[in-house]
């Protein structure tokens, strides 16, 4: 019998931090523009986006996986199945360990992306790093579809072979059409099958770069919400 595969997007943001729309403007176009039932909301170091769609999930008909991108001072971690903030600015082994004491998981965010805080770089546009131990981390976001280049998603994929760690998908999405975009396949349909998926290395990622057309959107909508900003504060 050939198993049943789902798929979720484990990368989303929200207003609560850079994102475009709000949490239930996310689940809404989940719900009736995708046939993705299972995401993860991950605001840059802030909870609210995603308890906030947890709340509203069910009325959706989408499970939501409560997560954080969180800066620690060599890049981005995308932490899990988490209940309470973690501080931002903290060593990556730090870090880690914070979110194993709320018995979350950690995956190395975009770790090779040239334009982000990526740890698997000494800075923006920066050589790799080599003085990672990658072992410390469940699992590699192997496929970011926010960035511009392949080559950084292909050095992930290679780094999680290399370490025999869990492979991950996400859209990075900020705006509500590359929602999606990335994908962690898994089999079974429920947050629990995927969770026992990510624990045991059992995971197929799939996606499309968002292209130019994506980035335009996003910085469209980006410059609109700051617009729209500019005018409160002026008022």
């Amino acid at each position: 019998m050939t198993a049943s595969f789902s798929a979720a997007d484990l990368h989303i943001h929200t207003t609560a931090s850079d994102g475009t729309a709000s949490p239930e403007a996310v689940l809404s176009y989940v719900a009736t523009h995708t046939d993705l039932r299972i995401i993860a909301i991950t605001d840059h170091n802030t909870l609210a986006g995603a308890l906030e769609a947890r709340r509203l999930a069910p009325h959706y008909g989408i499970e939501v996986i409560v997560g954080c991108e969180i800066s620690t001072q060599i890049g981005h971690v995308l932490a899990l199945f988490i209940e309470h903030p973690i501080p931002a600015g903290l060593s990556l082994t730090e870090t880690v360990a914070h979110v194993r004491e709320q018995n979350g998981m950690v995956f190395a965010a975009h770790p090779f992306g040239a334009l982000v805080p990526s740890v698997g770089r000494q800075h923006l546009l920066g050589p790799e790093r080599n003085d990672i131990d990658w072992r410390i981390l469940d699992g590699i976001e192997v496929f970011n579809a926010s960035l511009w280049n392949p080559l950084n998603n292909r050095r992930a994929l290679q780094k999680a072979q290399e370490y025999g760690l869990t492979q991950l998908g996400g859209s990075d999405a900020h705006h509500l059409a590359t929602i999606g975009s990335g994908r962690t396949l898994f089999a079974g349909h429920t947050v629990d099958h995927l969770r026992e998926a990510l624990q045991r290395g059992k995971t197929i990622v799939v996606g499309q770069s968002w292209g130019w057309r994506g980035i335009a959107g996003a910085v469209s909508a980006r410059m609109q919400r700051w617009s729209k900003w500019q005018t409160v504060l002026a008022r």
